[in-house]
């Protein structure tokens, strides 16, 4: 197995855990009431699935992995955003820095 596939099996593994957490745990909805973002939690989630979907069929082509990667890699950078607007500490903002990373590495590697 590459790098590269256990990058991707992470973090599609990783958001298919988030997503379920949404609808499982009160505190996932808590979180974007935090950060006045209420009406956009399930678009961010379905977008996360999907981004997490895509990077598994990525695995077979190349051009969807582009995309998956790519998008959940700005959904991270946003999150990283939000999260230091809201002067979070580093430990808390630090998932959504990794993770942002992860993809747009996943991204920069399924580009070449």
């Amino acid at each position: 197995m590459t790098l590269i596939t256990v990058c991707i099996l992470v973090s599609s593994l990783s958001f298919y855990v988030y997503v379920a957490s949404y609808f499982i745990s009160p505190h996932m909805k808590n979180e974007f009431k935090r950060f006045n973002l209420e009406k956009l939690g399930l678009l961010t989630i379905v977008l996360e699935f999907l981004g997490a979907t895509g990077l598994l069929v990525g695995l077979k082509f190349n051009p969807i992995l582009i995309i998956s990667s790519l998008g959940i890699g700005l959904l991270m950078f946003f999150g990283l955003a939000v999260r230091i607007k809201l002067k979070d500490s580093l430990l808390i903002s630090l998932p959504a820095g990794f993770y942002m990373l992860l993809n747009f590495y996943i991204f920069w590697v399924s580009i070449k």
